[in-house]
């Protein structure tokens, strides 16, 4: 039965929207368990990520996802980033908002690291879900994570930070679904 997957709800920021040119500088995932009835966070992963090639950042990336230097300071490299999500996402079902995105960043930088993927083969967006969800209601006009974050009353503080983004999505995902 597909609840009993742990599902790993990821997020990542990136130097620009080009999974063929781009870094991804930040990784953040909420690994969360059926218990109970409820949805239970059991797992996180928080980690800044060392870009190899920050002279090809798109300017606006990196404004919007607030890189610097000194944040990245003890930033870990790209193999020791992908090494730690295989094993915190191992048998999970990927959930992410705007799957396609994150998906692609995370498939590419496993496959540079030679990291084996250890998710499960089931995958979840969470813009399809709200889309079905919110679909004929006239005060949603955007499905992006702050239009439904906003809807449902989830504070984000840290907009544009993967773990924040990363979780404000679990929260998201559980307030579609009606679960605990």
């Amino acid at each position: 039965m597909m609840l009993q997957q742990p599902l790993a709800f990821i997020d990542v920021e990136t130097t620009g929207l080009d999974n063929e040119i781009a870094e991804i500088i930040e990784l953040g995932v909420v690994i969360a368990k059926m218990k109970d009835g409820e949805l239970v966070v059991t797992d996180q992963l928080d980690l800044k990520i060392h870009p190899q090639h920050i002279e090809t950042a798109e300017p606006a990336a990196l404004r919007v996802n607030g890189y610097n230097e000194a944040d990245w300071l003890f930033a870990v490299t790209l193999e020791d980033a992908m090494k730690s999500f295989s094993e915190k996402t191992s048998g999970a079902i990927f959930v992410a908002h705007n799957l396609t995105f994150d998906y692609g960043f995370i498939e590419k930088a496993l496959k540079k690291t030679g990291t084996e993927n250890k998710m499960h083969y089931h995958k979840l967006d969470t813009i399809a879900l709200a889309f079905g969800v919110l679909h004929d209601q006239d005060d949603i006009s955007k499905f992006s994570l702050k239009a439904l974050t906003e809807h449902y009353g989830i504070e984000n503080k840290k907009a544009h930070s993967a773990f924040a983004d990363a979780y404000a999505t679990y929260e998201l995902f559980k307030k579609l679904l009606n679960l605990k």
